[in-house]
């Protein structure tokens, strides 16, 4: 097997392992973005007198087998391969002959990484968006079945105003609606084709149609100038990932607020039995689990934003391999969004609010009863704030 950077000069298998890291199983979520592009290009090269129709079909059409036979799980990336580049273009020539070693014409590794990668971002935010939407769904639910039952609303963890299930379950509603924009927004530095870049000056002489590309695969735009890809790689990366930082954030709030309420001190809710565990040496328990775990995701989705911004941060521009280790964090931050939002909704499919459970101090309406005088007796607020609290500092404490 030959690499696609390999000279026929030996490598130590030391730094073979260093270097390609964990792409060859990273790797896996973008074989059918990489054939994507791979087939725009392809097609591209064709339209442009650059490579043959004969040598376009077998191209596309080899590509298209080798993504049916991975699916069916005939073949890996495997550590040799280095990464799903060499993987896919060693056995499309394999496959098909000389016709695959004319399909890197025009194109660099790194730029064709970061084509799969954007064309794969695109899809899992779409993902993590139909899941907030499912989220909302639920919330909606939990409001339709228990949302005429009150709750203290708190301050400083304080009784301070009533409030309601509804208004509990609609307040994290709007914070998931905000997701959604904020997820919707972080498209924007996906939406741009990178390929036809090159290693980041393009390709002298060579007539690419970068706008035939950029139609074929769906991006609103072509990324130029060709100087400007490889100094924007990360920020989409690190967009998407603070959106998902934001999201998690409530879902933890949503998850610490369900905590308290499942305490013996509170009973506020019950959990559906399938969503919570056991203890190892008390049989009586059944543990919340989920709902910790929860809380701290965006702990995890933090350091994942971290790590990509100060992966970046001091790099000059150019191409730099620092920006292979954005993956990592990037893959990990997107499957734990996905996870932890579908694990959200399901506790709140299940969860009952016990409005048995659910006592209010009588300081509680005093904000109320203030409001009562100002409207009813016309005092300005300031006093009818006064005379509210005159009448609670005579009261015992309870």
């Amino acid at each position: 097997m030959s690499r696609l950077w390999d000279k026929g000069l030996p490598l130590d298998q030391r730094v073979l392992r260093y270097t390609a890291g964990e792409d060859h199983l990273l790797d896996d979520r973008l074989l059918v973005y990489d054939v994507r592009g791979s087939i725009a290009h392809a097609e591209m090269l064709s339209a442009q007198g650059l490579l043959s129709t004969e040598d376009c079909a077998a191209i596309c059409a080899g590509l298209g087998r080798l993504a049916d036979s991975y699916a069916a799980g005939e073949w890996s990336i495997t550590l040799e391969d280095e990464d799903v580049h060499t993987a896919l273009e060693s056995r499309l020539t394999d496959a098909i002959g000389a016709a695959g070693g004319r399909l890197h014409l025009g194109r660099s590794r790194n730029d064709q990484v970061l084509t799969a990668l954007r064309l794969y971002l695109a899809d899992a935010t779409e993902t993590i968006r139909s899941c907030v939407r499912g989220l909302q769904d639920a919330t909606t639910r939990l409001a339709a079945r228990d949302g005429d039952i009150t709750l203290p609303g708190y301050t400083h963890m304080q009784h301070a105003m009533p409030s309601s299930v509804r208004l509990w379950s609609e307040g994290f509603a709007e914070a998931f609606a905000d997701a959604l924009d904020g997820l919707e927004a972080a498209k924007r530095r996906i939406d741009k084709n990178p390929l036809g870049s090159a290693a980041g000056y393009g390709t002298p002489g060579l007539p690419l149609d970068r706008e035939l590309t950029t139609a074929k695969l769906g991006f609103s735009q072509t990324q130029v100038p060709v100087t400007a890809v490889q100094l924007s790689r990360g920020k989409a990366e690190s967009g998407l990932l603070f959106e998902i930082t934001l999201l998690l954030q409530d879902i933890g709030r949503m998850a610490a607020d369900l905590l308290l309420f499942y305490t013996q001190e509170f009973a506020y809710v019950a959990l559906a039995d399938e969503v919570t565990t056991g203890s190892s040496i008390m049989p009586q328990k059944r543990n919340p689990d989920v709902l910790e775990l929860l809380r701290a995701a965006s702990a995890s989705a933090h350091a994942c934003l971290g790590e990509a911004l100060m992966i970046t941060a001091k790099l000059p521009s150019g191409y730099q391999r620092d920006l292979q280790r954005l993956k990592a964090p990037l893959f990990r931050a997107i499957d734990l969004a996905i996870d932890s939002v579908d694990i959200m909704a399901l506790v709140l499919d299940g969860l009952q609010f016990r409005a048995d459970h659910i006592k209010l101090d009588d300081g509680i309406f005093a904000t109320a009863e203030a409001y009562r005088l100002v409207l009813e007796e016309g005092l300005p607020f300031r006093d009818a704030y006064q005379a509210i609290a005159r009448k609670f500092a005579r009261q015992p404490p309870q």
